[in-house]
């Protein structure tokens, strides 16, 4: 964080559930925003263990997944965040394991991203020219470390690399789908990471996942289907039970890796869109960037 940034966590429905628990986030109170791209999800004043403050905020409702990933408004959640005063945010992400190798229960912090997805706003700057970002890094490397730091101390299991394929939704992937991301180089697969990286970049915003395998992809193991259970039976009992358990362990890792991180650490993420203020297109409230027409 900088001297007067504050720290932000969106958590999906993997983690919610946990956070309020023992050991969990304390929650303050929280309130939807209102943006120029409609109102944010709730926000919540919220303490890490420890004490930390931080903003949070869930991507899918505070009562389970009321809210799709293909149907989140994240460009009102990350301007809202933004407007709070965050220039960092720490995402968590249940995932699908498409590299065999990955055990349900490992944490994965992903170094790259493949974005399939299609029907998802995914810029601010849809009446200008600007946005037109390198993403070398699509996620911010200070982040990725502090997030490494804090698993290996905590003796979690993790892998410290991984390449998530982002797709639509709803429906999941099919056996195919999931053979030809592996082609690409993909290792895990979820629905909520793009345009959530981007979008977060283009404010300048350093921005990490936190994943972790909560089933093997569709294909890469042999599973009966079963209608009466969470993905129909893509992990099994004792899988769920793995996933649960490194849920449980969010909360610490994210307050460990903030610990972590320096007020001046060093990455490019806050310096994204420097090039469009050399020029004079934009100033530095990012309040006005959007209002800004196209030269």
């Amino acid at each position: 964080m900088t001297a007067d940034g504050r720290c932000a966590v969106i958590v999906g429905s993997g983690a919610w559930h946990v956070l309020r628990g023992e050991g969990g986030f304390v929650l303050g109170p929280g309130a939807p925003r209102p943006t120029p791209f409609g109102s944010s999800r709730p926000i919540f004043e919220a303490h890490l263990p420890g004490g930390r403050p931080v903003l949070l905020l869930t991507r899918h409702g505070e009562r389970g997944y009321d809210v799709g990933a293909w149907a989140v408004n994240y460009r009102a959640n990350l301007w809202a965040l933004k407007d709070l005063g965050a220039d960092l945010v720490l995402a968590t992400c249940a995932c699908g394991g498409i590299d065999p190798a990955l055990a349900v229960g490992t944490f994965v912090l992903p170094h790259d991203l493949i974005d399939k997805t299609t029907r998802r706003p995914r810029t601010f700057f849809e009446a200008s020219g600007l946005g037109v970002l390198r993403h070398a890094e699509p996620f911010c490397p200070a982040a990725r470390k502090a997030l490494a730091e804090a698993l290996a101390e905590a003796g979690l299991p993790h892998v410290d690399a991984g390449v998530c394929v982002v797709t639509d939704g709803p429906r999941l992937e099919t056996p195919a789908e999931i053979r030809a991301f592996a082609a690409e180089g993909a290792t895990v697969v979820g629905m909520t990471l793009a345009p959530e990286f981007a979008l977060a970049r283009e404010l300048e915003m350093c921005y990490a996942p936190l994943a972790w395998v909560v089933n093997p992809a569709e294909g890469v193991r042999d599973r009966p289907y079963r209608p009466d259970v969470l993905f129909e039976g893509m992990a099994t009992e004792a899988e769920q039970a793995s996933a649960d358990a490194a849920a449980a362990r969010v909360p610490a890792v994210l307050a460990a890796a903030v610990d972590r991180l320096a007020p001046d650490r060093s990455c490019h993420c806050r310096s994204a869109m420097q090039r469009y203020r050399d020029d004079g297109r934009i100033g530095d409230d990012f309040r006005t960037w959007v209002e800004r027409p196209a030269p």
